[in-house]
């Protein structure tokens, strides 16, 4: 690698523009970045002029985005883990890494893996393990695959927290879907339980007795607080948690816990009108 490290982002929404404005803040650091918001008639010009102002290069396709990478962050969906990676196989050459913090089922990331892999690339499975926001690029990620360590320690030289944690790819994201399980799915019941007990108007008794039970929590801030993350967020988690379901699924267990845990949180993004898709801006990485 050279002095200036080459860094190309595949997504730009949340995650890419937060840690693209910590990255650049650093120095010594070239940033370019691809979405398909770049290519939206109405919607091009703000979002690249965005990352302009950043600092950011947006590239007019995936193959300009990574020519000069030394490591292309993948801040995608779950559900659009694959189709990224047979985008840019080809476009890649020996050296580069892709560093995919997506949050996809072990399965689906040794697939994306052996993509990646053909065209004599490498790559290594990251899994977010705590909300972007408060973190920026000190968020916790977990690293897999025989280039962890040595991606870990660049990264982590630039200001990030990556914890190389397997040489095979599959067991960091493991580790993030199994908590997701329980994340999302208490997010899920306490939606629910909100919206039933507000409808029956017996709010304030529910939160009162589950504050007999669990008295350091504030009840009414904490379910208002899911309803809102599962409004903005609900489309991607639903992916996320049908990544958890096929995880489950295949050891055996069934998934249909998880399936319903998807749903609401699908149904929750929806009635608030969010959206997104493969390589956009609204469906970037968190978790």
């Amino acid at each position: 690698m050279t002095n200036t490290l080459s860094l190309a982002l595949i997504g730009f929404g949340e995650v890419g523009q937060t840690f693209a404005r910590q990255w650049l803040a650093r120095g010594d650091i070239a940033v370019a970045a691809y979405d398909i918001l770049f290519d939206d008639p109405e919607r091009a010009a703000g979002h690249r002029a965005l990352a302009v102002g950043i600092g950011v290069t947006p590239a007019d396709s995936p193959a300009a985005a990574v020519a000069a990478a030394d490591i292309v962050v993948s801040a995608v969906t779950a559900s659009a883990v694959l189709d990224v990676a047979a985008t840019l196989a080809p476009l890649l050459r020996a050296g580069q890494v892709v560093f995919d913090i997506n949050s996809a089922a072990p399965a689906t990331k040794r697939q994306a893996a052996a993509l990646i892999g053909a065209a004599r690339a490498d790559y290594v499975e990251g899994a977010v393990m705590a909300p972007v926001g408060p973190y920026g690029i000190r968020v916790p990620i977990l690293a897999g695959g025989p280039q962890a360590a040595r991606i870990a320690a660049t990264l982590n030289a630039v200001g990030m927290d990556v914890t190389a944690v397997a040489v095979e790819h599959g067991r960091a994201s493991a580790m993030k879907l199994c908590r997701s399980i329980m994340i999302k799915g208490i997010e899920a019941l306490i939606v629910e339980s909100a919206a039933a007990a507000k409808a029956f108007d017996v709010e304030a008794e529910v939160f009162a007795s589950l504050a007999e039970t669990f008295p350091a929590i504030d009840w009414p801030a904490l379910a208002a607080n899911m309803a809102e993350r599962i409004g903005k967020h609900g489309i991607r988690r639903a992916a996320e948690m049908r990544e958890a379901a096929d995880m489950v699924a295949e050891i055996g267990i069934d998934p249909a816990l998880c399936r319903a845990v998807a749903d609401a949180q699908e149904r929750g993004a929806q009635s608030r009108g969010a959206g997104g898709g493969p390589l956009a801006a609204g469906s970037a990485n968190r978790p």
